[in-house]
């Protein structure tokens, strides 16, 4: 919340007030400790706001929160990419941003107490299994990432949201790194995969953030102190940050299904999971990925059934039912349903546009039609598509989405990832046509 504040002396004085939504409170300390942190990150020489107080009093502003000096400056990644008031400040920015984050890593975390130091697959696999939801996909990831896990670089506080959208940039470079969060202590390399990931690029070329070249970000990070950046720890780095950020899409979408946090605009988020699943898929099997892209324009054209690269059949055996098993079984699709999409759609037309006039209408009316648009595809060609896919999940010996998460989990394709990647790619495809049909057109 951005305001002026008049002292009694007459100066006025620029604020933002930055708390936890109400409805969905942070854990107890977490603002505490993500002052802090924003207070050695400035001595320390980073740009970032200065904080004036912090407190978790629920008296004071109905959540935990702090006030920081305003900084000038742009935070809309759409704004910073495309504008030419910008261009000079893009041509710096992976610089810049390599900088800071050599001066963030270079601070010792013992300067911040009670940071989380967590492993980050043990992570992912138990939001993942808290989440309980069949993304097959995922678990291919996920086993990749167990499977070449690369020697621990160091140990840092990690910024772990250092991305476009959370910076703020004027016409000379980097103002201010904003929104500590989501802080921790872990290998410094994940900030910079982070950075990387493609989502972050915004539709925009450049592999980072959609300004800078992974050179310019590595060079300008080891020219300023940071640790040597091996090119194969970035890459792993990546792919869990990919990962990371499909989860973190699933997460959101359940605050609204829940209830916690009605909002279309996480309703929305859910189907941006299957832009994340093409993005693994272009880091870890390419070929398959734009294999399946052929196939599907094949489709298109003439109507013909997906050509699934033919199994072997069988039962896949048993993958039990314990604790971390329990997941739902979801449609081709995913979540929210199209029933779900159009209530959010309903709900936030009445609730929201009649009431509102300016600020956040233009975008939550966007994305509103972007949801239309979602529900429309997906209802011209969902008993086809339906077809097909029950036909590929078949020829792999298994009958659902969920049997097939719980097969890659447990290693049953192992041995036989020709089959496998074909059908795994082609449900991505199909999910991506029907969420955003121009993203698998957007570089990797």
């Amino acid at each position: 919340w951005s305001f002026d504040a008049t002292d009694a002396g007459g100066h006025v004085h620029e604020l933002v007030l930055r708390r936890d939504p109400p409805a969905r409170p942070g854990e107890s300390g977490a603002m505490r400790r993500e002052a802090r942190t924003i207070q050695a990150a400035g001595t320390a020489g980073l740009p970032v706001p200065e904080v004036l107080l912090h407190s978790e009093d629920p008296q004071s502003w109905g959540s935990d929160g702090m006030i920081m000096r305003r900084v000038a400056g742009e935070t809309l990644a759409r704004r910073i990419l495309r504008e030419d008031r910008y261009a000079a400040a893009r041509a710096g920015l992976a610089s810049d941003c390599g900088s800071a984050l050599a001066a963030l890593h270079r601070i010792d975390p013992a300067t911040v107490s009670d940071l989380i130091d967590a492993d980050p697959l043990d992570l992912l696999r138990a939001l993942l299994d808290t989440l309980g939801e069949a993304v097959p996909t995922f678990e291919y990831a996920l086993h990749w990432l167990e499977q070449h896990r690369p020697a621990v670089t160091g140990r840092a506080i990690v910024h772990g949201d250092f991305r476009l959208g959370n910076l703020i940039v004027d016409e000379t470079g980097l103002r201010a790194v904003l929104d500590w969060e989501l802080v921790h202590v872990g290998d410094p390399i994940e900030d910079l995969g982070w950075l990387c990931v493609k989502a972050w690029r915004f539709g925009v070329e450049p592999a980072v953030g959609g300004f800078g070249t992974r050179e310019q970000l590595i060079s300008a990070y080891e020219a300023a102190g940071g640790v040597h950046v091996a090119r194969s720890v970035l890459r792993w780095w990546e792919v869990q940050s990919t990962l990371r950020w499909g989860a973190i899409c699933l997460t959101q979408t359940a605050v609204h299904l829940r209830g916690d946090l009605r909002s279309v605009e996480l309703a929305a988020i859910g189907r941006r999971v299957c832009e994340t699943e093409w993005d693994l898929l272009l880091l870890l099997a390419p070929d398959q990925a734009l294999a399946a892209l052929d196939r599907s324009a094949v489709v298109a054209q003439d109507g013909r059934t997906v050509a699934d690269t033919p199994g072997t059949g069988g039962a896949v055996a048993d993958t039990g039912d314990a604790g971390a098993d329990q997941v739902t079984e979801i449609g081709l699709h995913g979540r929210p349903s199209s029933l779900d999409l159009v209530i959010a759609v309903r709900e936030f037309l009445s609730d929201h546009v009649m009431a509102e006039t300016e600020g956040a209408l233009s975008f939550h009316a966007r994305v509103a039609a972007n949801v239309l648009g979602m529900v429309e595809r997906e209802l011209a060609d969902e008993t086809a598509q339906a077809c097909a896919r029950a036909a590929a999940l078949e020829r792999l010996g298994v009958s659902s989405e969920r049997e097939l998460t719980l097969a890659v989990r447990h290693g049953r394709f192992a041995e036989r990832g020709d089959e496998l990647l074909p059908v795994l790619a082609d449900g991505v495809v199909t999910r991506v046509s029907v969420a955003n049909p121009g993203y698998t057109s957007i570089p990797g």
